[in-house]
């Protein structure tokens, strides 16, 4: 490709920092879609199997909140490949 000449350096440097930028934004938003979905799932059966059986609620907490935290993980693995995207 070609650089035109009478093109600004200030695009052409611009450029690349709006793909990477809009790249980083892209991947740091589909990868809190699915754990936002998740965790909302999650919380709303646990909500509703505590309601059906309130003595049961430590037994239902303990997972949920640990279900809650492998959901959690996959934003965060979002958020590490979006920094490694700005970043390098």
């Amino acid at each position: 490709m070609a650089i035109d000449p009478s093109a600004t350096t200030d695009a052409i440097v611009a450029s690349p920092l709006l793909a990477k930028n809009l790249s980083m934004a892209i991947a740091m938003g589909a990868g809190a879609i699915g754990p936002g979905i998740g965790i909302g799932i999650i919380g709303g059966k646990a909500v509703e199997a505590i309601g059906r059986n309130p003595e049961a609620s430590s037994k239902i907490q303990t997972p949920m909140i640990l279900a809650i935290a492998f959901a959690e993980a996959v934003a965060i693995y979002a958020l590490v490949i979006a920094l490694i995207v700005k970043f390098v």
